[in-house]
């Protein structure tokens, strides 16, 4: 499932890409992936539409458009976003194509059809689509310890859960919560009220750096994502504890265990993350 990082570098290798181009024509093989407008709407608000710029908002992406109109998207959990030479064949399940003027189409394709498109105009409140619900940034010099604390310090969900709170901290989901709390120590069952403030601090600046970190890891080329067919996440053998259940912990040889957080798989280390 792309999480936060793999947004921001899908985001990074279409935006350049995109600029400037006009849509003249939009293709809606499945209706219900347009939540907002109707499909009727959507595709003909969008024909003769230059597009300004990309932005990202916790996992969703926002193509902004030179009317000041502007496409949000959420992927969910097996969409998929590709610029492609026309005459390259598409991947089964698109379900959306963008034409654009330079012959290219962007593509959105997705195996279980839960990823969703809205198109508001210029200064249309947003009610729709749950990104203006999200909380801060990872990156925001908001996300303090005192923050976290004041957020999160009185909840008797366990912190791993909280960390996924998308109201709280946009863009965080469950391989990378399993990455946050690892580096910083933390045993992911654990209330969110049982933390001390010295670790709401440690958690306040590990989650930028492991995000940073992963994001850098994830760059990777505009020829090399088409080949890849947008689905290269290149993360992934530098995970260090996602998906590593009965492997050595790399920093005391532990063996990692599995368990389900709020009906999630985490992995975590029992000497690192201690149960206390």
């Amino acid at each position: 499932m792309p999480e936060m990082p793999e947004v921001e570098t899908i985001k990074r290798v279409l935006e350049p890409q995109l600029k400037g181009l006009m849509i003249t024509k939009v293709t809606l093989k499945r209706p219900e992936i347009a939540a907002y407008p109707d499909a009727e709407r959507f595709c003909a608000r969008l024909g003769g539409q230059t597009i300004s710029h990309m932005e990202r908002r916790g996992k969703y992406l926002m193509i902004w458009l030179e009317s000041q109109d502007r496409i949000i998207l959420h992927l969910r959990m097996t969409g998929c976003l590709l610029l492609a030479p026309a005459d390259i064949p598409e991947e089964k399940h698109t379900h959306i194509i963008f034409r654009l003027s330079d012959g290219r189409e962007l593509r959105f394709s997705d195996t279980r059809r839960f990823g969703r498109f809205w198109l508001l105009q210029k200064d249309e409140a947003d009610t729709y689509s749950g990104a203006g619900k999200l909380g801060i940034e990872p990156f925001d010099t908001k996300l303090t310890g005192s923050y976290l604390y004041s957020h999160l310090g009185s909840r008797k969900k366990a912190v791993k859960g909280c960390l996924l709170d998308q109201s709280i901290i946009a863009g965080i989901g469950n391989i990378y919560a399993d990455e946050i709390l690892f580096a910083a120590g933390i045993y992911p069952a654990r209330p969110a009220n049982s933390l001390n403030l010295c670790e709401w601090e440690k958690l306040a600046a590990v989650i930028p750096e492991r995000l940073v970190y992963f994001i850098e890891k994830n760059e990777i080329t505009p020829e090399e994502y088409l080949k890849s067919k947008g689905r290269d996440y290149r993360n992934t053998p530098f995970l260090q504890i996602y998906g590593h259940e009965g492997s050595p912990c790399p920093v005391c040889e532990t063996v990692f265990r599995r368990i389900v957080v709020g009906g999630r798989s985490s992995v975590y280390c029992p000497a690192c993350q201690k149960d206390v």
